[in-house]
């Protein structure tokens, strides 16, 4: 199960480093954000939490509390992430990603 949950993070730890540059860096984010309503300064924080997330779930492998923490805290991002996307009435689709990381997220916090 170690080799599974560090697969894992290192996987979901590259993606949401790249989440959360794409943040402070992609038009689509900030045009994203405005669909949804929400101000850009959430933007910038979601970036730096998906970052620090990531940076979390790395240096979780070889400390399983803060591996806990970081996949906590982004399972929660990604339910908020789902959320937001019914409120827009965006289609189902556009709620599966969220939807599978956070999954991904609640098995590694289970698997430490």
């Amino acid at each position: 199960m170690f080799t599974l949950s560090v697969i894992l993070q290192v996987i979901l730890g590259l993606g949401f480093l790249f989440f959360g540059v794409t943040k402070f860096i992609s038009k689509q984010m900030v045009e994203g954000f405005e669909h949804f309503g929400l101000p850009q300064w959430l933007r910038v924080v979601t970036g730096v939490l998906e970052i620090l997330g990531a940076a979390g779930l790395i240096v979780g492998i070889w400390n399983p509390v803060i591996a806990i923490l970081s996949s906590i805290g982004l399972a929660i991002t990604m339910f908020f992430a789902i959320l937001t996307h019914a409120r827009a009435r965006d289609p189902f689709s556009s709620m599966v990603m969220p939807g599978i990381l956070l999954i991904l997220l609640v098995i590694v916090a289970f698997l430490n």
